[in-house]
């Protein structure tokens, strides 16, 4: 019995030699719990267990039984090697490796804590230098950490207090009494498991009282399930005796405990976990409370302090996640600012801010909206020149000098005018022509309109050549702009639109000139009480006002939303026109000039065309299919394919008339007989051509610029187009105009109402059968092309 008892006390012995180097280890990093303190905090954990009074008991009989009284140094032995010791391993300690990591990967191999950790133990002569010791783990935070960590530490104050009384109070194990023994071994047992980094030197282990040995010893032969060697003893008295090395190598060897290599994998575990956690340090206290509550209080500690973790990481993600969304978005708001001034300047005002950016969709938050009324009258209107006499009975229009009269009795606000040019007296000339009467009226109509209260702009193509009647104009406090769009788009605004008071507008083929009056031929059209309408023709003559402003004859980057189209062809406005239901949209040209949903004019003559399904009917002074007033001569097919094509594919009824004066371009007739050639067999094309002539006397032809037909329009079986343009590259490329398009097909007309398409087919027919338009033959070929001889 005596023999088994002391291969087991040298067994204990054995073990906790091996788990000694964690507290070593520990002891040496920490510096704040001494050695005397974790050997008093043991006996304090070990004393409360079940079976205390028995071991005790087993611990008077084994002293009975001549077994040595103790197997600890005295206190102030341990206290002199421990100083010795603790100055050495501070010479040799080094920067702190990543401990846990590295003890981790060892322990995974099969090697325990103490194998791992070279630490030479102080050597005396005397085998009783083994300290019976708990597998422990002890953190070097406060309680505050530990309850972060999820477990909590109630004895680490303590254990630090009972510490520092017994090194002050008593200098070794034996000052102790009875009393202070029993009030320090109060607390229910505890098993600790200790983490500690990888140091290559440790302090000698404190003294430690006669019962927790005994007691230790007790436990442990209940805990142990390895058979020791009779000779264990032998070979571990001659091991113990020499180096750390030895030691280690040895217990590699020799003493596989199955316990070790739990606590060493259950170690490792705990350390994977706590690295995962943020703010956590490799070495964590687990304690391990058998049959024990865990206090109230550490409970709530470890709740607070959960919250205030939380909280502060949902603060942290939440500056994180506003810093990664706003500060990008910011950083792209400078950059797209910084180039739009290295573009285009500083902004003068947010107004001119706003006319460089598209924001049509953010207007109407802000822009009040206008009354509509869509129950319209529409008055087709012509220029005849004086001489040029119809048979009695044939259709005729109201005049565009009574209808531009009108317009401006009506007007109550605004008139807003573009116009090539401006010449309505015939001053420009030098002479004194009495059909210029009407012209000089409708200037001195227009010169008191400030005295009414009217606003009067007018935008005018630059530069202008005659000045005179624009500056009586502005000296009356009307506002005049010139548009050079020869810089910008390398033609000239020939746009004749008007716009009075949002509610009543005029396009046609008249220029503000007195001979559009009495010695052109001339085609337009009138809108009042039509503000749909209206309001979308002042946002075409808000594009040509917003030019003129422009110093350095430049398109903005984007047109203003406040320009934006109201009307296309594929959201036509639904109006009445006197009293017929119709659809109606404006179109203009070039496409630079185009805003947002705006139809390009070219686009709305090609659509008319492919609508047609009986018969084209198309007046025009000039038809030519390429390029005028350009270097280089571009053939321009577009219209002129698209006429081709009704007339020989889909037989439709092409009439064409054209314009012979002294301007007309010598190519247009080739290309007119080449259309007309087409209804010769066996092509037997439906398309016919004629030329028309203004009568002049001599007195008349010395006006220059006069006596033509100027009209520009287009009416088919369904659809009806009348614009500003002459149908040939250049203006529908880069010289401004305004399209009119309107189709009443299917519409309902009663008693005494007519469509527009009925009203323009007439007109059209009455020219067509007149005695001024001929066919074309050879001869007109020639004689159309000498008269530019006549300038």
């Amino acid at each position: 019995m005596g023999r088994r008892s002391a291969l087991t006390q040298t067994h204990t012995t054995l073990r906790r030699s091996a788990r000694l180097r964690h507290i070593y280890s520990f002891t040496e990093e920490t510096e704040d719990i001494d050695i005397g303190a974790s050997a008093h905090q043991i006996v304090k954990e070990e004393d409360d267990d079940k079976g205390m009074s028995e071991k005790k008991m087993e611990g008077e009989e084994s002293r009975k039984a001549g077994k040595p009284s103790s197997r600890i140094p005295t206190f102030q032995s341990s206290l002199a090697r421990k100083r010795i010791t603790t100055q050495t391993a501070e010479s040799q300690l080094p920067s702190k490796p990543e401990g846990s990591s590295r003890e981790c990967q060892m322990k995974e191999r099969g090697i325990s804590s103490g194998e791992t950790l070279r630490t030479k133990l102080p050597v005396s002569g005397d085998r009783e230098t083994a300290l019976p010791i708990l597998s422990t783990r002890i953190h070097t935070h406060s309680t505050d950490d530990l309850s972060v960590a999820g477990m909590p530490d109630p004895i680490l104050s303590e254990t630090s207090e009972a510490t520092s009384l017994s090194l002050k109070g008593n200098h070794s194990p034996e000052a102790n009494d009875s009393e202070s023994l029993e009030e320090s071994l109060h607390r229910p047992s505890l098993r600790v498991e200790t983490v500690s980094h990888d140091t290559d030197s440790a302090s000698e282990p404190p003294a430690e009282s006669q019962d927790a040995s005994t007691e230790f010893q007790s436990k442990d032969e209940q805990e142990s399930d390895t058979v020791i060697p009779d000779n264990l003893n032998q070979k571990f008295s001659k091991v113990i005796q020499g180096n750390g090395d030895e030691l280690e190598e040895w217990l590699v060897k020799e003493m596989p405990s199955a316990s070790i290599m739990e606590d060493a994998q259950e170690q490792c575990s705990a350390l994977k976990d706590t690295e995962k956690l943020p703010g956590e340090v490799s070495s964590e206290t687990i304690l391990k409370q058998n049959d024990v509550d865990i206090p109230a209080r550490s409970k709530t500690v470890h709740s607070r302090q959960a919250e205030q973790t939380n909280s502060t990481s949902s603060r942290t993600r939440g500056r994180s996640f506003a810093f990664f969304c706003f500060f990008p978005s910011l950083l792209l708001l400078l950059g797209g600012f910084g180039q739009h001034i290295w573009l285009y300047g500083v902004p003068r005002s947010v107004s001119h801010l706003m006319v460089q950016l598209e924001l049509h969709w953010l207007e109407g938050f802000w822009l009040p909206q206008e009354e509509c009324s869509s129950d319209c009258r529409l008055t087709l209107t012509e220029s005849i020149p004086e001489g040029m006499l119809f048979p009695s009975g044939s259709p005729h229009l109201q005049s565009i000098t009574h209808t531009w009269t009108n317009l401006l009795n009506r007007a109550n606000s605004s008139v807003n005018i573009a116009a090539f040019y401006l010449t309505l007296t015939d001053s420009d000339l030098g002479l004194t022509d009495p059909n210029a009467m009407q012209g000089k009226v409708l200037l001195d109509h227009l010169k008191q309109l400030e005295s009414r209260g009217v606003n009067l702009k007018v935008t005018v193509n630059a530069p202008q050549t005659y000045r005179s009647d624009t500056d009586e104009l502005t000296g009356t406090g009307a506002e005049i702009r010139e548009v050079d769009l020869k810089n910008i788009t390398g033609g000239v605004v020939h746009t004749k639109l008007w716009v009075v008071d949002k509610k009543h507008m005029y396009v046609g083929s008249a220029n503000m000139d007195w001979r559009s009056l009495t010695q052109v031929k001339e085609v337009g059209v009138s809108v009042e009480d039509c503000s749909c309408l209206a309001q979308d023709a002042s946002r075409i003559f808000g594009v040509y006002w917003e030019l003129g402003a422009q110093k350095n004859s430049s398109l903005p980057p984007y047109w203003p939303g406040r320009f934006s189209a109201l009307s296309s062809i594929k959201y036509p406005l639904t109006v009445k026109f006197n009293g017929v239901p119709a659809r109606v949209y404006l179109s203009s040209a070039p496409p630079q000039l185009s805003t947002y949903g705006r139809t390009d004019d070219l686009s709305a003559i090609l659509s008319v065309i492919a609508d047609a399904n009986k018969f084209i009917y198309v007046s025009v002074m000039d038809y030519l299919p390429m390029s005028q007033f350009t270097p280089e001569i571009r053939f321009w097919p577009a219209i002129d394919s698209a006429l081709r094509e009704a007339a020989c594919a889909r037989k439709v009824e092409v009439n064409l008339l054209v314009s012979c004066w002294s301007h007309s371009p010598e190519a247009m007739f080739i290309f007119l007989q080449s259309l007309s050639v087409l209804s010769k067999t066996p092509l037997r094309c439906n398309i016919h051509v004629k030329v028309f002539q203004v009568p002049h006397t001599p007195a008349q032809h010395q006006i220059p610029f006069a006596r033509v037909n100027h009209a520009k329009y287009m009416v088919t079986d369904r659809v009806v187009y009348i614009g500003t343009s002459n149908w040939s590259e250049n203006y529908f490329t880069q010289t401004a105009g305004v399209g009119f398009v309107v189709n009443q097909t299917g519409s309902v007309v009663e008693k005494g109402q007519q469509t527009v398409q009925n009203q323009l087919q007439k007109i059209f027919q009455r020219d067509w059968n007149s005695d001024f338009a001929q066919a074309l033959t050879d001869d007109l070929v020639e004689y159309c092309s000498r008269r530019k001889e006549e300038l």
